[in-house]
């Protein structure tokens, strides 16, 4: 929402809450077992370095088995799935 909100304001930000409640975006609650995942993303990808708002995105797809992430971030371009395939990055 950051992202997009400083390059498409707030009828941006707006866009993408009508894929919230349209269900195209799913808002996801963290589990135990991924806020685990998520630290390990980040030590994983230190060098990058990957931010707590990209692990969780990251671990949320993994255990949603999906590859499609949308984002303005490039570095979803370099992050990987278990199976190391890449994601899909929309827009």
């Amino acid at each position: 929402m950051y992202l997009l909100g400083r390059y498409g304001g707030w009828l941006a930000q707006q866009e993408l809450w009508s894929y919230v409640i349209d269900k195209l975006l799913i808002i996801s609650e963290q589990t135990s077992d991924n806020l685990t995942r998520m630290r390990n993303l980040m030590e994983q990808y230190r060098d990058v370095p990957m931010d707590l708002a990209d692990a969780s995105l990251v671990a949320t797809a993994q255990m949603l088995n999906t590859r499609q992430i949308f984002t303005l971030d490039g570095d979803f371009y370099i992050y990987r799935l278990w199976n190391n395939s890449s994601f899909e990055v929309i827009p």
